[in-house]
């Protein structure tokens, strides 16, 4: 990519939205944001309801590029990346790699744990007597959650062994590998990145649990604080743990990952996510505002990553 581009340069874009996951209808909602702030920009997008026929849509509609705004299974696992891979079709956000392993919370701290990187201990379930053992050993409170879903669907904070087997099976509703981790007291965040920099931190706060789907995208108690009340100091170093988390999992182009700072100034992490939320209220756009970037021109620089030629 080569000097500024203009509405022409991006061609005939398709916004990929919905799909099949649990959280199809948050996606509907991202999806149709970036799709108007594009077309407000004079970008020629169409948006796609990316079911089974999705690469007989693309073909038949003759797009030059797809922007990604597929939550969760099929859209932010690596499995559309692949498709869109195989058709020569570029794409918005992260490669095949990256996506797969960003969607896989399980796998993504094991390669944090193995680069030195600090996440907190977790055990994987699949239900056994054993496995429930291994995840009280860990010591309560847990945290426990489906290792691939988003918006934290499936996830329940536990205090006690009973508690954590109706977690378990709460949890594995969602997904066959089920995660139990250890609870972190202290203050959440949020880095979103966009093209190898991290915007201005977020910290959230809640009167629930823990910042889970209901504090999301239901209840109006929830607060955003950016900036985030942290020393410039210590919103570098947090800025550069999660540039470097993000970089250890192959994802690239922009995304999220969140933080915890606990009540000892020990920074954790704690997932990547490879496709935010982009409604005009998302964690994202928030930050990006936070840094002089408007909606329309945060969805033209996403867009802007399929032009890369290093997709994997």
């Amino acid at each position: 990519m080569k000097g500024p581009l203009s509405t022409q340069d991006y061609g005939k874009v398709a916004v990929l939205m919905g799909g099949e996951s649990a959280e199809r209808e948050i996606s509907l909602n991202s999806g149709n944001a970036v799709l108007v702030a594009l077309q407000r920009q004079g970008v020629d997008a169409h948006g796609i309801d990316a079911g089974p026929d999705v690469l007989q849509q693309l073909d038949e509609g003759d797009f030059e590029r797809a922007f990604i705004m597929l939550h969760g299974r099929g859209g932010e696992d690596g499995v559309i990346q692949g498709a869109l891979e195989r058709i020569g079709q570029p794409y918005t956000g992260s490669g095949v790699l990256g996506s797969a392993l960003g969607m896989d919370k399980y796998r993504s701290k094991l390669l944090w744990l193995g680069a030195g990187l600090p996440t907190p201990p977790c055990v994987p379930m699949a239900g056994s007597v054993e496995d429930l053992q291994a995840a009280a050993d860990l010591g309560f409170p847990l945290i426990v959650k489906p290792a691939h879903e988003g918006s934290s669907i499936g996830m329940t904070k536990v205090t006690d062994r009973q508690g954590l087997e109706q977690a378990w099976q709460e949890a594995s509703v969602y997904d066959g590998v089920v995660l139990a981790e250890r609870w972190i007291e202290g203050r959440e965040y949020t880095a979103a990145v966009l093209d190898g920099e991290a915007l201005p931190l977020i910290r959230l706060e809640t009167p629930h649990p823990f910042y889970d789907y209901a504090a999301k995208y239901q209840a109006d108690t929830t607060e955003y604080h950016c900036p985030c009340g942290l020393d410039a100091e210590q919103e570098r170093a947090l800025q550069t743990l999660a540039l470097e988390a993000f970089d250890k999992v192959g994802a690239s182009g922009w995304g999220r990952v969140d933080l915890m700072l606990d009540e000892a100034g020990q920074a954790w992490l704690i997932e990547v996510n490879t496709v935010p939320g982009m409604t005009d209220h998302s964690l994202v756009p928030m930050a990006a505002k936070q840094a002089g970037i408007a909606f329309d021109q945060l969805v033209l620089r996403i867009l802007e990553t399929s032009f890369r030629g290093d997709v994997l």
